[in-house]
C-alpha cells in the first residue's frame, strides 16, 4: 500500500447478503472492503469466502479482534482470502507475535487494535520491537454511543509512533479535513455510508474528502 489515505468500507452486518450488497454499491469508491466483527461471528469465515469471490482485486480486511490462538486464526482467515486482520493489543505478547509470524508465512498484514487499551502509548511501546504493519485507533460502538470519538487518542499516538495509523469509529464527512491533519494510512468509514439512503454517493464523497487532503 502506497502513501495517500486509503478509504475501509466497514461491512458491520450480520448476513452475507446484506455485505456484497453494500459492498457492489460502493466498490468504486472502497480501497478495502472491511468485513466487521458482527459479520464474521454471524456468518464466519465464509463471509470472507463469499466477499474473495465477487471481489477478487480488492483488498479485505478480518476484524477478528484476535484475542488467543494467534497463529490459527490468522491461517483461518487468511486462507480464506483475508488480507489484513486485527489482533487486540491486550491480547497477551505470545499471541500478537504468532499471530505477526502466521502473516509473514502467507505474506499478509496485521492490525493491532488499541480498542479497550488503557493505556495506548504504553501498549505501542511493547509493539515497537514485533513490528506490526498497522496500528488501530478505534473508538468500539458502545463508546461512540457514550459520546466519545478518536481524536485525543489519535493526537496522542500520532505524535509517538512510526507505525501507519488506521483510525475507526463513528467517522463522518464532517471528520475527515481533520483526521487528514495526522496523515493516517487508512480511514475506516461504516454507518455514515453503510447506512445512507443513497450508498454509492456517501462513499464518492467520503473519498473526495479524502483524496482532497
Amino acid at each position: 500500500m502506497g502513501d495517500a489515505t486509503l478509504l475501509q468500507i466497514a461491512l458491520d452486518c450480520t448476513t452475507i447478503q446484506e455485505a456484497l450488497e453494500i459492498s457492489r454499491q460502493v466498490e468504486d469508491y472502497a480501497d478495502i472492503l472491511e468485513v466487521g466483527t458482527p459479520l464474521l461471528k454471524s456468518e464466519g469465515r465464509s463471509a470472507i469466502v463469499h466477499l474473495r469471490n465477487q471481489f477478487p482485486n480488492k483488498p479485505i480486511f478480518a476484524d477478528t479482534k484476535t484475542m488467543d490462538m494467534g497463529d490459527l486464526e490468522a491461517r483461518i482467515v487468511f486462507e480464506a482470502g483475508a488480507d489484513i486482520m486485527s489482533v487486540c493489543g491486550v491480547a497477551s505478547i505470545e499471541t500478537i507475535e504468532a499471530a505477526i509470524d502466521q502473516a509473514k508465512l502467507l505474506n499478509k498484514q496485521i492490525l493491532i487494535d488499541l480498542i479497550g487499551v488503557h493505556d495506548k502509548l504504553q501498549c505501542v511501546e511493547r509493539l515497537r520491537w514485533m513490528k506490526p504493519n498497522f496500528i488501530g485507533i478505534q473508538t468500539g460502538i458502545d463508546e461512540q454511543r457514550k459520546g466519545k470519538f478518536p481524536y485525543q487518542d489519535l493526537e496522542i499516538i500520532s505524535q509517538a509512533v512510526s507505525f501507519p495509523i488506521v483510525v475507526a469509529g463513528g467517522i463522518s464527512l464532517d471528520d475527515i479535513p481533520y483526521l487528514m491533519m495526522f496523515h493516517p494510512a487508512i480511514i475506516v468509514v461504516g454507518g455514515f455510508i453503510t447506512k445512507a439512503k443513497d450508498l454509492k454517493a456517501a462513499a464518492e464523497t467520503i473519498k473526495e474528502a479524502i483524496c482532497k487532503g
